[in-house]
C-alpha cells in the first residue's frame, strides 16, 4: 500500500523517511518547491540520532490529479503545521473515496476539523511525540525517541488503526500503541503544549526552563487549567515520559511533591534531547512565522470558556505569543515574569 505523506517537514519527513528505509511505499507532497526539488534530485536526509538518505517521491500539491485521477489513495498522513490544515486537506479530498482516510499526525486537536471536513468515519487520530526539526531543503533532524498512538475518534479497534501501528511499530518507534481512547491523548498533550509554549518565550533550552525553581508553579498551573477543561468534558489526560496530568490537577491541597516529580522527570526528559529548544521557539527566533498557538493553547481556552471555565494563565501565555509572533515583546525573561506574577495573584501555593 501506498502512504500518502503530506507535509515533508519534521513529522512528515522522519516518519517518511523511517517508512521507506523500511520498505514502504510512500509519495511526499509538500508546499515547499525546494524541498520537493532536493529530495527528487537527491535525496531527503536525516541527521541527528542516525544519519541516512532515503530516495522517494515528492511532488507539489498541484501535482496531485496526476497520482490519483485512477487510483484514489488509501491511507493519507496528514503532517502539516495545525493552521494549514484545511488549505492542505482541500487538494485532495476530490480523490478519496469511501476506502480512503486522513490520519492527523499533528499537534493539536485537528482531528475536531478534519472530521468536519471529510467526516468521523475517514478520520484518525493520533498522539505523536517524538523530537525532529526541518532544517532546510532535503534535510531534517530527528532529535529523540518518543511515543506514538493511533485511534478511531469513537474509540472502536479497527483493523486500519492496528495496521497503521504494526506498520509504525516495525519502521519507526517501537513504542507506537493502538488506544481506544485517543483524545485522552491530545488533551494529555495540550497541558505539555502549554509548558512547552511557555518555555519558548525566553531563549532558554526547554530543560533549563524546567530546572527554574521560581517559575515550576506556573507550569503546573498553566497544565492544571488544561486538565480542567478535560475534566469537564468527561476526557480522561493520559501522561507521557514524565508528563503526569493527575499531579497538576486542582486539589486542595496540591501534591506539590508529585507535581516536582514530574517536573524533574520533564526536564531529565528534554537534557538528553538533541533537540534541545521547541519547535515553538525555532518558529519564533528562527523561522520567523506564526506559531500554532492558535490551533493548541488557545483552542483549549476557547473551549474552556464555551463551559464557562476560566484559564487566566494559558490566556496570558496566548497574548505573550501573539505579542512575540508580532515583534512587541522579545524573548526575555520578563515574559516569564509576567506569568508568575499572574499565577501568584490567582493561584497561591497551598
Amino acid at each position: 500500500m501506498r502512504y500518502i505523506v503530506i507535509g515533508a517537514g519534521a513529522i512528515g519527513g522522519t516518519v517518511g523517511a523511517y517508512m521507506v528505509k523500511t520498505g514502504h511505499d510512500v509519495l511526499f507532497v509538500d508546499n515547499v518547491a525546494e524541498h520537493v526539488d532536493k529530495i527528487n534530485e537527491t535525496g531527503l536526509k536525516i541527521t541527528g540520532r542516525e544519519e541516512f538518505i532515503i530516495n522517494a517521491p515528492a511532488i507539489l500539491p498541484k501535482d496531485l490529479a496526476k497520482e490519483f485521477n485512477n487510483s484514489p489513495p488509501k491511507a493519507i498522513l496528514l503532517c502539516t503545521k495545525a493552521q494549514h490544515t484545511r488549505d492542505a486537506l482541500r487538494p485532495i479530498i476530490p480523490y478519496m473515496d469511501e476506502n480512503s482516510y486522513v490520519v492527523s499526525m499533528q499537534n493539536g486537536l485537528l482531528e475536531y476539523i478534519i472530521a468536519d471536513m471529510i467526516g468521523e468515519a475517514r478520520t484518525v487520530g493520533s498522539f505523536v511525540n517524538f523530537s525532529a526539526d526541518y532544517h532546510g531543503p532535503g534535510l531534517i533532524m530527528y532529535g529523540g525517541l518518543g511515543a506514538m498512538y493511533f485511534g478511531e475518534l469513537d474509540g472502536t479497534m479497527s483493523e486500519r488503526v492496528l495496521n497503521l501501528t504494526e506498520v509504525m511499530k516495525n519502521s519507526f518507534l517501537e513504542n507506537s500503541t493502538a488506544t481506544d481512547n485517543i483524545f485522552g491523548y491530545l488533551w494529555g498533550k495540550m497541558g505539555y503544549a502549554s509548558q512547552l509554549f511557555a518555555t519558548a518565550v525566553v531563549d532558554e533550552t526547554m530543560a533549563d526552563v524546567y530546572a527554574m525553581e521560581k517559575y515550576r508553579s506556573v507550569l503546573a498551573n498553566l497544565a492544571a487549567e488544561v486538565v480542567m477543561v478535560a475534566d469537564a468534558k468527561g476526557i480522561k489526560c493520559y501522561g507521557f515520559n514524565g508528563y503526569n496530568p493527575d499531579a497538576y490537577r486542582f486539589t486542595t491541597p496540591r501534591n506539590w511533591e508529585a507535581i516536582n516529580e514530574s517536573l524533574d522527570k520533564l526536564e531529565a526528559f528534554n537534557r538528553v534531547n538533541l533537540k534541545t529548544k521547541s519547535g515553538i521557539w525555532r518558529d519564533l527566533a528562527v523561522r520567523k512565522r506564526k506559531t500554532e498557538v492558535d490551533y493548541q493553547v488557545n483552542a483549549v481556552v476557547k473551549q474552556g470558556e464555551a463551559l464557562n471555565l476560566k484559564l487566566p494563565l494559558n490566556k496570558l501565555l496566548v497574548e505573550i505569543i501573539h505579542d512575540l509572533e508580532d515583534g512587541k515583546r522579545v524573548m526575555d525573561i520578563a515574559n516569564l515574569d509576567d506569568l508568575y506574577n499572574l499565577d501568584k495573584s490567582i493561584y497561591p501555593k497551598n
